[in-house]
């Protein structure tokens, strides 16, 4: 008699509207099941719940005809963006944050059960108005992650030949000899060919053989990229361009160069308290990416573009001996930069008010 009841409660609810304002759901996502913890309203987070991913969205297709409105969160990492549009499809109203530690008072207890309720109770306070209580991040467009796919796929098969090209090196030395140097073009291997034994240069043609294939694709990306970019200023270079413009996504998603600063990670530290203020390195808060993009932009810019403000105004450092000094001078030229490609590109300068060739 008691099931009867709770049976022709729950479908009441389901027929005559939801029953809660806001449901919060704290998700903690793994490649075979998610954890997830739910707060109704402003009540007490519930306990965690294990859901196979399947099973996990029949069961949040449940929640969004129990509220009004359904909030959610996870944080970015090796799965992509996959759930978070398969969410919003669903009308849930889904953040994807930033990963980091939830163990804030390092109590030395981290399960997913945790991370979870670390989660819903900082979405809590996002949902209040508390943007900053959760660091959320902007999710591409299928578009856009598909474009940066292709520049990233291409660092990668730089990053493997260079591999490929330290494997043969190390076979070479192990051996007796040493050699620097791309050995696998055409003429330094026929050269280093006639130097070495018969069964060495067959076991160092196998991993050549890995090393032309790596190159052959990474020349293709290479020339699909530069046929993708714009015309640029003298000294830009297309590829750098326009791997930059595909990792910062949308220049128009910022509202002031402060933002834009932000995303570089090249703005100094500050440790403020009281009257001491001191300002040290960089902070490397960012995109990677973006900033080795800038930097070697930066050095470009420099002997391009000589008339460049940003660059007459660091040219003592730039002309200084200590390595240091101009290091510093292109990290403030490529924080600048990144600034100047803002306004740029959401059309509040023109290339000649910045004084570009």
């Amino acid at each position: 008699m008691k099931t009867k009841t709770n049976t022709h409660t729950m479908n009441h609810e389901t027929t005559t509207g939801p029953k809660y304002s806001q449901i919060k759901l704290g998700i903690d996502v793994h490649a075979d099941s998610y954890r997830v913890v739910r707060q109704l309203e402003d009540a007490t987070p519930q306990p965690a719940q294990k859901f196979t991913p399947q099973g996990f969205l029949l069961w949040v297709q449940k929640q969004v005809l129990l509220a009004r409105t359904v909030h959610s969160c996870y944080e970015a990492g090796p799965f992509g963006y996959t759930l978070h549009r398969q969410l919003l499809a669903l009308g849930v109203r889904n953040v994807v944050v930033r990963p980091q530690n939830w163990d804030e008072h390092h109590r030395g207890v981290k399960t997913d059960q945790t991370d979870a309720l670390a989660l819903v109770q900082r979405l809590d306070r996002y949902v209040q108005g508390n943007t900053k209580a959760l660091a959320a991040i902007t999710v591409p467009t299928p578009e856009q992650e598909q474009a940066r796919t292709v520049s990233r796929r291409r660092e990668q098969l730089q990053k493997d030949r260079q591999t490929h090209e330290a494997q043969g090196r190390s076979l070479l030395l192990y051996h007796g000899h040493r050699i620097q140097g791309q050995w696998w073009r055409e003429q330094a291997w026929h050269r280093l060919q006639a130097q070495l034994p018969a069964w060495l240069a067959a076991v160092l043609a196998s991993i050549r053989a890995q090393v032309q294939h790596t190159d052959a694709q990474l020349t293709e990306y290479t020339r699909q990229l530069e046929q993708a970019a714009q015309p640029q200023a003298k000294g830009f270079g297309r590829l750098t361009s326009e791997v930059l413009r595909r990792e910062v996504l949308d220049w128009h998603r910022f509202t002031n160069r402060r933002q834009v600063a932000s995303l570089t990670g090249m703005c100094p530290r500050v440790r403020a308290s009281g009257l001491s203020h001191q300002s040290g390195s960089i902070t490397k808060h960012g995109n990677p990416r973006i900033r080795r993009l800038l930097v070697e932009l930066a050095w470009r810019v420099v002997r391009f573009q000589p008339q460049y403000p940003p660059v007459q105004r660091w040219r003592e450092q730039l002309a200084a001996k200590h390595p240091g000094g101009r290091k510093k001078a292109v990290v403030a030229i490529g924080r600048r930069l990144a600034i100047d490609l803002w306004r740029l590109a959401t059309g509040r300068v023109t290339a000649a008010q910045l004084q570009l060739a």
